[in-house]
């Protein structure tokens, strides 16, 4: 008798089918050493309400080597599975693939069994990235149809190009580097996609020379880090377009393209402006000629500061800068969630219009000069870095730390690391769950929610 082939139920059509599953219990969050003492760690977090355990850590696996700096990660499949011209229906939303952005090492973890025990199923070591695919330093994952697609930000030497990689779905083997012809591209940091119109767009930041020992002052103020969006072919594996956003918009960093797959636009976050320290939020889209374009559509400015309350590498400016280090849509791509880590402010943002944003909401958490508090909590400081949404859309999980050596430069007074959760309300605002604040030995990076979030999967249905 034949086997039937159920596809796991935390695959879903459409971002509306998704958004009406049932809510996430487990939040799985990276941990790391910076003075690479002790294991980096995946820790886990109970976020169900009704739990005794709720808003507790209930879970932690260790890493088996020091100095990992583990910073992003990503499910090995999602709903992308169900998408009928690459179906992978035999696939499970089970391991969570976790690189270390300082040792290129990256570990697959299987969450099967005891979610609230995850264990270490396999390491791929930075030999093997770098024989098999040329690349070191990888960021950021997503599941793709065919795939687990990852980026990087260098070659193993610490120089350029940075770029994409591929992982088979089921032996995690690197199959090898995924562009055929970059073209012009060299700086790398996210990408995602529109699946349905066949297109993969990445931002830059820096190779690991450029950002491993800190921002660079005379690479910032001579516009050296990335300031451009590459559009790709998908299929082709080849560069179509290149956007320049200008070199005084210094690091488009995190990219959310809209989750309905027959829009063709979606956000950038932008870090800073070298013209008045400003950070921006830009939407890209396609024209009718089918070109695509993005336009800045959010200013958010500095805040003047008495320079002896800022870090050395923020006195002569006098000025708080936002610093945009992470953003979020939610699945019915009606609200935007923007880090403000320097200034220590989640924004969100009504985008039913993607062009006309409209802020309705704001929570203060941390900052340079600031430190606002949280309510179970003294003076906080980092600030909303990470941010993760719930499917339903109605909580936001925030954690504080961007990069080791980054946060010393900031928060030089040392970054004591902490995650929370805020209620989004259906009429935009924002508030401060009292009874979930966690705080940690480590430094914690990128929030993941069991079953999925607004950031996980990718859908091929409207």
């Amino acid at each position: 008798m034949a086997t039937l082939l159920k596809p796991d139920p935390t695959f879903y059509p459409s971002a509306r089918t998704a958004a009406e599953a049932p809510p996430e219990t487990l939040a799985y969050i990276v941990t790391f050493d910076p003075e690479a003492k002790t294991p980096d760690a995946l820790e886990v977090l109970d976020v169900d309400p009704k739990s005794g355990d709720f808003g507790k850590r209930v879970g932690r696996l260790e890493m088996p080597h020091m100095g990992d700096e583990l910073h992003h990660f990503g499910w090995n499949a999602c709903s992308s599975a169900l998408c009928p011209w690459a179906p992978h229906p035999h696939v499970e939303r089970r391991y969570l693939v976790v690189p270390g952005l300082r040792s290129s090492r990256i570990h697959i973890i299987d969450t099967k069994g005891d979610p609230r025990a995850p264990k270490l199923s396999k390491v791929i070591e930075p030999e093997e990235l770098a024989r098999k695919a040329n690349y070191s330093r990888p960021h950021t994952s997503h599941c793709g149809p065919d795939g687990i697609y990852m980026s990087a930000l260098g070659a193993p030497d610490g120089g350029g190009p940075g770029g994409l990689f591929v992982l088979d779905h089921e032996t995690f083997e690197v199959k090898g580097p995924w562009e055929k012809d970059r073209g012009v591209q060299e700086l790398a940091y996210d990408f995602w996609w529109h699946l349905g119109q066949d297109i993969l767009i990445s931002s830059e930041w820096g190779t690991p020379k450029m950002v491993e020992a800190g921002l660079n002052g005379e690479i910032l103020l001579s516009g050296g880090y990335g300031h451009r969006l590459h559009i790709w072919d998908l299929p082709k594996r080849a560069l179509k377009q290149t956007i320049d956003l200008g070199s005084q918009h210094q690091m488009p960093l995190e990219l959310r393209p809209s989750h309905d797959p027959n829009q063709t636009w979606g956000f950038v976050g932008v870090v800073t402006s070298l013209e008045d320290l400003s950070a921006s939020i830009w939407t890209w889209h396609r024209k009718d000629s089918g070109e695509w374009a993005a336009e800045k559509v959010i200013s958010i400015p500095a805040e003047p500061a008495d320079p002896s309350q800022l870090p050395p590498v923020l006195q002569p400016f006098k000025a708080v800068p936002p610093l945009v280090t992470d953003i979020n849509l939610s699945l019915d791509d009606r609200w935007l969630y923007v880090s403000c880590w320097g200034t220590g402010e989640l924004k969100r943002y009504d985008v039913a219009d993607p062009f006309k944003p409209r802020e309705t909401g704001s929570m203060r958490l941390g900052g340079i000069v600031g430190r606002s508090p949280h309510p179970a909590s003294g003076p906080l400081n980092g600030g909303p870095q990470m941010v993760e949404v719930s499917r339903d859309g109605q909580r936001v999980y925030l954690s504080n730390s961007l990069y080791a050596t980054w946060d010393d430069q900031f928060y030089p007074d040392g970054l004591k690391s902490w995650a929370t959760k805020l209620d989004a309300s259906p009429d935009g605002g924002l508030k401060a769950d009292p009874n979930f604040f966690v705080e940690f030995e480590q430094r914690a990076h990128q929030v993941h929610l069991q079953g999925g979030d607004a950031s996980s999967d990718s859908y091929c249905f409207s």
